[in-house]
């Protein structure tokens, strides 16, 4: 079976067929470009989707990640990447592999494919002229034996003719045999051409075109055999990466094993296990009684001097009830000043302010006077959001609760003994230098490490310093943590057999000589985690409408906390009346309220706002 023989007269179908035949190997090419695109594409969105949902560092979405769950679907992100690094993979090895070498042997093919059919038209042009050859020798002799015939003709009819001279039938007889000899010579030269066509068409029909074709049958062979080669290496690239992606499949699923339940309810309570006991029962009060109110175990405030609330956290049915109190009057407790208000000028009568002066000593003081006296406590904490917005967090971490706080300061001890270890390693790695360069004074001066060691160990000192501070916390706590347990279930046991008078002197206890209050470090801890506890709930709350005007008798310097300045005569809107404890809260605009003696400024209420008092 060979084209030469078989397709001898199919030269033109077979130059058609072999540049189809590149058409394709080059279609398969560009086929195999966009598979390696797509490719790169697919890996490349994989990675995207992996950075998508991989936490962000120093947030508290990376916190979450210690939960088996959160590892496991970390390790699913990890594995996603490796599993677009194989189709990367693919892509380059199909890229080298395919594209490359096809892109390559197409252009050999090409000018391989240009040379056989140059060779096979020069073939075809060389019979064609000698064809042409023959046809002219052939022309030729009918030509001159058609002239030989004229002049033959011609020749007898001149000799038959008794008028002709015989001169000229001598040359009539001449030009007859002239023109027989040019037809002889004519044969002769037909008879040759003809020869030689014969033998040169046997030779390009049965030696030059089949040679050709043959080599045109091979070259089309081998792209037939390496489009095949390549469509396996396209099978191959793909099959040497299921081994990794099936690796990166069996990792998913072993992570998606590695989860633990019980394990994450445990870090669960370690995250957030604040250490306080739950409150106890609300005890019944009985206003029926024709005696004082008696404040229960539970309740938001004790007797204080004359009756006066005050705030009790720390025990284990105190401190966990306020949560209930409603927003405004929450705030309302979070912002008003914890001082009496200040008498007016001496300029004025009292009996000349409408709402009636109120004396700078009450003898009443309400709630939000003792809850400010935790509020003004050294630390300060000046509001609630502070804590939540980035606020100046303590150094000991006492704004934390118990449990909180002992795994902080017990991280703080830890990287504090990492640090001091690495500085004693580099001491002892200069010590020893030091030594050498005794040992050996050409290799450096002993002397020059003296700065760096004293260096060293000074910060040595330095961290052992702060070690044992965070140390000495971290005992308090965990000293403190089962004895504030056991205290709180003796104060829940004892209270009820205390009585007011004893709650007045421990109230008493904490007042100090300028009249102020101090409250105990683990007090001020306590107000810390119920104020970060409760932020969230003060962050959306609606400003309070204003429910009537007033105008400023005197002017207020409003230096305490809470307060605001107000200048004589400026007339402000009033959003929360005298609650009895002689201030008025107002509002100059959307930024500006707070607090202001109620003897300072005559209030004009609309008996239609919600919340206003119809005075009698």
């Amino acid at each position: 079976m060979s084209w030469g023989t078989e397709l001898w007269d199919q030269f033109d179908n077979l130059e058609k067929h072999t540049q189809c035949g590149i058409d394709i190997l080059e279609k398969y090419i560009k086929f195999v470009k966009e598979r390696t695109e797509i490719e790169l594409s697919y890996a490349k969105q994989l990675r995207n989707l992996s950075k998508k949902y991989q936490p962000k560092k120093n947030s508290k979405e990376e916190e979450e990640y210690r939960y088996t769950a959160c590892k496991a679907f970390l390790s699913t992100l990890n594995e996603m990447n490796d599993y677009a690094g194989q189709h990367e993979v693919i892509s380059e090895n199909m890229t080298s592999q395919i594209i490359v070498e096809l892109a390559r042997y197409v252009q050999e093919l090409k000018q391989e494919r240009k040379s056989h059919f140059h060779d096979g038209r020069k073939a075809q042009q060389h019979i064609e002229t000698c064809w042409k050859q023959l046809e002219s020798s052939k022309r030729r002799f009918e030509r001159d034996c058609k002239e030989a015939d004229r002049a033959q003709q011609y020749f007898e009819k001149m000799d038959a003719d008794i008028n002709v001279t015989k001169a000229d039938v001598e040359k009539a007889r001449q030009q007859a045999q002239m023109r027989h000899q040019m037809a002889e010579d004519s044969k002769a030269d037909y008879s040759s051409f003809l020869q030689k066509f014969n033998h040169e068409q046997h030779e390009y029909y049965h030696t030059h075109l089949p040679n050709i074709f043959q080599k045109i049958q091979e070259m089309e062979e081998r792209r037939i055999v390496r489009v095949g080669e390549s469509m396996k290496t396209y099978a191959e690239v793909d099959r040497q990466v299921i081994p990794i992606i099936g690796k990166c499949l069996d990792e998913i699923v072993k992570a998606a094993n590695s989860i633990d339940q019980k394990n994450d309810s445990q870090l669960v309570i370690e995250a957030y296990k604040s250490g306080f006991e739950p409150p106890g029962d609300v005890e019944f009060e009985d206003y029926t009684q024709p005696m004082k109110r008696t404040v229960s175990d539970n309740s938001l405030s004790n007797s204080r001097g004359e009756g006066k609330p005050e705030l009790k956290f720390g025990g284990k049915s105190k401190g966990k009830l306020w949560p209930f109190i409603k927003k405004n009057k929450l705030m309302s407790l979070l912002t008003s000043p914890h001082q009496p208000p200040p008498p007016p000028p001496a300029s004025a009568s009292p009996s000349a302010v409408p709402n009636g002066p109120q004396s700078p000593k009450q003898q009443k003081e309400p709630l939000s006077h003792r809850f400010n006296e935790f509020m003004t406590s050294k630390p300060k904490i000046h509001c609630f959001r502070s804590l939540k917005r980035g606020g100046a967090t303590p150094e000991d971490f006492s704004n934390l609760p118990p449990e909180q706080r002992r795994k902080k300061l017990q991280q703080k001890v830890d990287e504090l003994n990492k640090e001091i270890q690495k500085e004693m390693d580099q001491r002892d790695a200069i010590t020893k230098m030091k030594d050498v360069y005794l040992k050996n004074p050409q290799m450096g001066d002993p002397a020059s490490l003296d700065h760096k060691l004293t260096e060293v160990s000074q910060n040595i000192e330095k961290l052992r310093l702060e070690a044992q501070k965070f140390e000495a916390w971290l005992a308090e706590v965990e000293g403190r943590l089962p004895a504030r347990g056991d205290q709180a279930r003796r104060q829940s046991g004892m209270y009820d057999a205390q009585n007011p008078a004893t709650v007045n002197n421990c109230a008493q206890d904490r007042e100090s000589p300028d009249g102020s209050y101090t409250e105990e470090q683990s007090q001020e801890s306590e107000v810390k985690v119920l104020a970060a506890d409760f932020d969230d709930e003060f962050d959306d709350e609606e400003p309070l409408p204003a429910i009537g005007t007033c105008k400023a008798l005197y002017t207020f310097e409003g230096q305490n906390e809470g307060t605001i300045s107000v200048v004589e005569g400026e007339t402000l809107y009033v959003i929360e009346e005298d609650k009895g404890d002689g201030w008025t809260r107002i509002r100059r605009n959307e930024d500006e309220e707070g607090y202001v003696p109620t003897s300072y400024v005559e209030v004009y209420l609309d008996k239609n706002a919600k919340g206003a008092k119809t005075y009698i």
